[in-house]
């Protein structure tokens, strides 16, 4: 019977396509085309990164562009900071959608007035206050580079750095970096190692690894800035988003954590249910103005568990593209584009302008070596810091 009904199916292909002035072999090539285009993702536009533009010489190392990638997933990075250059996924019409902000070359990321776009963040991201710590008695310093304090590392952090890139296949590239005794002020020489890989879920998977010779502080991350409608594709603010904490730590006017954890009931870091981006921002809140808008941390739920747990839901309004935060972290910086000045622009050709990307850090606390009560960043040399963290897409229904 199942041979019966496709010959007759045929006939009737093949007399349409007859009436229509069109061979059979034609109409047979336009349907196949057809069913490829409702399986397969198809490009947004033409991705605009020109290889040769990231091939440069930075005290004495080779900069360059590089991909990994699988059919539902693309990820392009320059050694040049460690950083994600681009990543696309389908939107809800299958077209493969850029959802991370980026520039078109090594030079223009140099030159940036923003210095960490996708940047791998270390040896401490986010901030230290004063730039000071304490270790078995002994004071260091960070250099300052945000008003008093020290951020992401100082002036010369991992973003600067050109890693050596590894690519064992095509889903997968492994950047490692020496970090010397006393660099940024940071005791002990590090070595560090990240694994970027993409899964047939399309997940972006981020694994940290670090060993040191002498006691010192880690803390590492990824500085991806987020617009899941694509770059370019306006505001973030009508993003919707979930954060999987009942928890905050509240900052001073210099976005220091005060050491409390507060509640987010009843204000506007409530994200436990869906509320988007720019819903309360604008809200009269101290720690709002403090921030400009959203730039604090928040406790994860089940941040006393060193497994994978699920940190973040966020959802473009126009591309319906939903980003999953999965991380073994006990925190996560929620940051709403507030200091994006248009001053930048984009391998798309568009502007960083005021709140048109987003980012989602996966981390331990702020300035957790002056705060006895977070969860502590010291590694020992008879340590391995070990963490993962997961940016995982997928349409929304």
């Amino acid at each position: 019977m199942m041979r019966i009904n496709l010959t007759a199916n045929l006939c009737i292909r093949l007399c349409l396509c007859l009436v229509l002035g069109i061979s059979f072999f034609s109409c047979k090539e336009t349907t196949a085309q057809q069913n490829e285009q409702q399986t397969t993702a198809q490009p947004q536009q033409e991705m605009p990164l020109n290889p040769q533009a990231f091939k440069s010489n930075i005290t004495g190392k080779k900069t360059a562009l590089y991909w990994i990638k699988n059919d539902n997933i693309e990820v392009a990075f320059t050694n040049y900071g460690g950083r994600i250059v681009g990543l696309w996924v389908p939107d809800k019409d299958g077209n493969m959608t850029d959802v991370v902000v980026g520039m078109g070359s090594v030079q223009e990321f140099a030159d940036a007035t923003e210095p960490y776009f996708g940047a791998t963040i270390g040896r401490v991201g986010n901030r230290i206050a004063n730039g000071k710590f304490r270790l078995d008695g002994k004071e260091y310093q960070v250099p300052i580079n945000n008003g008093d304090n020290a951020l992401h590392g100082g002036d010369q952090g991992f973003q600067y750095k050109v890693w050596d890139a590894h690519q064992p296949d095509a889903h997968t590239l492994m950047l490692t970096y020496h970090s010397p005794d006393m660099e940024m002020g940071f005791p002990g020489n590090v070595a560090v190692k990240v694994t970027y890989s993409v899964t047939t879920d399309r997940e972006l998977k981020m694994e940290y690894e670090a060993t040191t010779d002498q006691k010192t502080l880690v803390n590492l991350t990824n500085h991806a800035f987020f617009n899941l409608n694509g770059e370019g594709n306006g505001s973030i603010l009508n993003h919707k988003l979930v954060i999987y904490a009942n928890q905050y730590t509240p900052v001073d006017a210099g976005l220091i954590p005060s050491g409390k954890l507060d509640s987010v009931a009843g204000t506007p870091f409530d994200f436990t249910s869906p509320h988007t981006i720019g819903e309360r921002i604008e809200t009269p809140n101290e720690q709002l103005t403090f921030g400009k808008g959203y730039d604090h941390n928040y406790v994860l739920n089940q941040s006393d568990s060193d497994q994978l747990h699920k940190a973040a839901v966020i959802t473009g309004d126009k591309s319906k593209i939903t980003m999953e935060v999965l991380t073994e972290e006990p925190g996560l910086q929620f940051y709403s584009g507030n200091f994006m000045q248009g001053q930048n622009t984009f391998k798309s050709g568009a502007q960083d302008e005021f709140r048109t990307a987003f980012a989602l850090e996966t981390q331990h606390f702020p300035d957790a070596p002056n705060q006895p009560d977070f969860p502590s960043i010291v590694l020992e040399p008879t340590e391995k810091y070990e963490t993962t963290s997961i940016y995982k897409f997928v349409v929304e229904k």
